[in-house]
């Protein structure tokens, strides 16, 4: 099964994206809490193109695209912004993000944490970053 959707590149289409990825998974194989964590993950994803690729530009979208299978869910989040490349990100020092109390660039560590899997290409202007969730027996 498959599932699709473009999102507007600003904060407020976060809310259309956590209630479809909520429909979306109806009938899965993941319990509640981990439906939870996936949202979150895929919504800081989301959350960083639209504020830091495509500075909030509502003329600019991201496409989601949910495949799943007996096994996983994928969920490819595809843009023509500014490429980040997620597995080359860097995790902050926590005891000084803590000391520094700053506020963000944890998230990406979240991500990383919730999903199994993580990859990314660029090809011909569009960036995929697909975000990948195996089922457990």
């Amino acid at each position: 099964m498959k599932h699709r959707l473009n999102i507007a590149c600003q904060t407020s289409a976060l809310s259309e994206l956590r209630t479809f990825l909520q429909r979306s998974m109806v009938g899965v194989s993941l319990s509640e809490i981990e439906k939870h964590q996936v949202t979150l993950a895929v919504e800081e994803v989301c959350a960083n193109l639209i504020i830091h690729s495509h500075d909030c530009n509502p003329q600019d979208y991201i496409r989601l695209e949910i495949k799943d299978s007996a096994q996983k869910l994928i969920f490819e989040i595809s843009d023509q912004g500014e490429a980040f490349n997620i597995l080359n990100y860097e995790a902050p020092d926590l005891k000084k993000v803590m000391v520094e109390k700053r506020k963000g660039g944890l998230g990406i560590i979240l991500v990383k944490k919730i999903m199994d899997e993580i990859e990314f290409e660029s090809e011909n202007g569009t960036n995929t970053c697909r975000l990948i969730k195996w089922f457990r027996s």
